[in-house]
């Protein structure tokens, strides 16, 4: 395993911060994205006035986007308030929600206790990583102990046979929007879905092994530091085509494909 790294304590004044799809002008599980963003506010700034109108600025900015992702930022201010900042979402259009789960390679990161259950804007040790790897890499974060996280911008999901493993939200990982509806996606389609524990040999001994966000949808993994991950079955197929017409609203048609 990399060296273990301790998660330097965020910027607070960066606040957090959510991302989310656009499809045809319409926000895409925008209730969840708020709800997450408000539990977090309450629980991290709990003396300051959150933002109002949210969703109609939302809406307002999501107008003439066919396709593609908003970013919302909200951090504190001088005089006792929330901010919210709504913008464009820092990401290649053609590698939003593409047609097919791409394929990426992972690194190791081990930071103890992981990053913890807010997206905070603060993402400086992330982007020092990221920085050393391509744009098909993404650094996947394990616990000092070798337990399994999250990918820096995703989470992750091993399949063994017709079963998802996926590690659970017990504070040292951000509970995803997509990590949710996949879990839905996966249950209703027959699949067992289980959130445990998992180490690297679980990667390593999967059938296939996949990561989920909320801009990208499905990516498989294709390697592991360099060793080469097994891809055996379509269930990553079958769960991304499931995520997309969930998002779509039965449109994906009409969404570019790449």
């Amino acid at each position: 395993m990399a060296a273990v790294f301790a998660q330097p304590p965020p910027d607070r004044e960066r606040g957090i911060f959510e991302t989310l799809l656009v499809v045809d002008e319409r926000p895409v599980q925008l209730d969840a994205h708020l709800a997450r963003l408000y539990s977090s506010l309450e629980a991290l700034f709990p003396d300051r006035t959150p933002p109002a109108e949210l969703v109609g600025a939302i809406d307002t900015h999501a107008r003439n986007i066919a396709f593609g992702g908003l970013r919302i930022t909200a951090a504190p201010t001088a005089d006792g308030e929330i901010d919210a900042t709504i913008g464009p979402a820092e990401i290649d259009p053609g590698r939003i929600l593409p047609s097919e789960p791409p394929t990426i390679d992972a690194h190791s990161l081990v930071l103890r206790g992981g990053l913890g259950g807010h997206k905070w804007a603060d993402r400086a040790i992330l982007d020092e990583v990221q920085g050393r790897l391509g744009a098909d890499a993404v650094p996947v974060i394990f616990d000092w102990d070798g337990t399994l996280l999250e990918a820096s911008r995703s989470n992750v999901f091993a399949v063994a046979g017709r079963t998802l493993l996926t590690p659970p939200a017990d504070g040292r990982i951000l509970p995803g929007i997509a990590r949710a509806c996949t879990l839905e996606i996966a249950a209703a389609a027959g699949f067992e879905v289980r959130e445990t524990e998992l180490c690297r040999e679980d990667l390593a001994t999967a059938d296939e092994v996949f990561m989920t966000g909320s801009l990208r949808g499905v990516e498989r993994v294709r390697t592991l530091d360099g060793d080469r991950l097994k891809s055996k079955g379509e269930i990553t197929a079958r769960v991304a085509a499931g995520l997309r017409r969930a998002w779509t609203g039965g449109s994906w048609d009409r969404v570019p494909r790449r």
